[in-house]
């Protein structure tokens, strides 16, 4: 069997942190510009270094993304940017555009290249042609199933390697390809500033009765026609992994902390079970997918994975995400009181019961027993967003931990 990777998103210094800790063996990030996630805090050339060395120093590599299609415009941008980038250390970059690709070549030849999943690669031959061409690796298209993605190995070099996601939102177009965002409200999917057009709410009206809206599939949030359930394989583990594919992907770069912990915790888990013995794996089976059923998110699908899902299996029907944690903020570190110091994310209260997320899978439940300011001045809850705090949690945090509480009201809009 081929070695497995955990490759898990992190689109800002603490989510990569927090990938690391929970047991990444890789992470994708993405600079300030030429990625498919502009929206996210992404990583300026600093962060991206100092990124890089702390994936270093863990074992874990690192991905740079820059998978945008450029238009002639961008390319004079593309290659001031890898040249920026010698300094970074990189592992990887990421790829979709044939032109981008020929500027990364060139200014840095040493550093491996992926292909995108945006570049659509379905079939041996252009895996054999972008191989021909020194690329390590292809994320392939969702749209592929098991046995497509088991020939395809069967077809292609075998130091060539096959990435897949396993987990996460899901677009409603070819492999993530998307015009609406740029029909609608000019704003260009394809690089970078996608406005997740597939999550509004759409009516049907027929040409001869103008503004009579016929109803599609609705539920009472309203009507949505393209929004798709999320992609989640924890259960499938062996089937993927029989399948040759080398890199399990997380999708996510959008997503805070909480999500990237409980993600990468549940599926580094769920992989080194299965490779322990598949009968470990399916004794925790139920572990991985309560675990993974606490993430914020929609619906799960299998994807494209079995064969061609019907609307009922893929469409969820709301823009809205399930959440039944609300994330509390990250430990930076803990002072010689004992105290707890963070960036809090949402309000908390003394006296209130949080959960402490640990790397090994434990969930520490506790109460919080007292919260001070950082001029040391007591405080009933923590209400400030981004606020940062010192709280008592009876000596049962550690650095790094990630702290969460169940959320009141389970559903949240995307």
């Amino acid at each position: 069997m081929r070695t497995i990777e955990l490759l898990v998103p992190a689109g800002s210094p603490e989510a990569l942190r927090t990938a690391v800790r929970y047991g990444a063996d890789a992470v994708y990030i993405g600079g300030e510009a030429f990625g498919l996630r502009a929206k996210a805090r992404n990583f300026t050339l600093p962060q991206m270094k100092e990124g890089v060395r702390l994936a270093h120093e863990h074992g874990v590599k690192v991905y740079v993304t820059a998978n945008i299609f450029a238009h002639n415009d961008d390319l004079a941008g593309v290659e001031t940017y890898f040249e920026e980038l010698r300094v970074v250390g990189m592992d990887a970059l990421i790829i979709s555009d044939p032109g981008v690709f020929m500027l990364a070549k060139r200014i840095l030849p040493e550093t491996d290249v992926h292909i995108s999943t945006q570049a659509n690669s379905t079939n041996y031959e252009t895996y054999r042609f972008w191989h021909g061409l020194g690329a390590k690796r292809v994320v392939a298209a969702r749209e592929l199933s098991l046995e497509e993605i088991a020939r395809i190995r069967r077809q292609i070099p075998e130091e060539m390697e096959i990435e897949c996601f396993v987990h996460g939102a899901m677009c409603i177009s070819y492999s993530g390809r998307c015009l609406l965002s740029n029909y609608f409200v000019g704003r260009d999917a394809n690089r970078g500033e996608c406005t997740h057009p597939c999550r509004w709410k759409y009516a049907l009206m027929e040409e001869t009765r103008p503004g009579e809206y016929l109803p599609v599939s609705e539920n009472e949030r309203g009507t949505f026609v393209m929004s798709s359930r999320d992609l989640c394989m924890v259960g499938h583990i062996p089937e993927m992994a029989r399948a040759g594919i080398d890199s399990f992907k997380i999708e996510g770069r959008m997503k805070n902390a909480l999500y990237v912990a409980a993600v990468t915790r549940t599926y580094r888990k769920a992989i080194d079970d299965f490779l322990e013995s598949e009968e470990k794996y399916r004794d925790r089976l139920s572990w991985y997918l309560e675990e993974i059923g606490k993430c914020t998110r929609r619906e799960f699908t299998t994807g494209f994975y079995f064969g061609r899902p019907g609307a009922e299996s893929q469409i969820c029907g709301e823009s809205a995400y399930i959440r039944e944690y609300v994330y509390l903020g990250c430990v930076d570190g803990v002072d010689q009181r004992g105290l707890c110091r963070l960036e809090q994310k949402n309000k908390f209260s003394v006296g209130e019961t949080v959960e402490i997320m640990k790397p090994d899978g434990r969930n520490v439940i506790v109460s919080v027993g007292a919260i001070f300011d950082e001029e040391g001045n007591p405080m009933q809850s923590a209400p400030h967003a981004r606020q940062i705090v010192y709280a008592d949690l009876k000596g049962m945090a550690q650095e790094g931990d990630v702290l969460r509480r169940q959320s009141a009201d389970e559903s949240a809009e995307a």
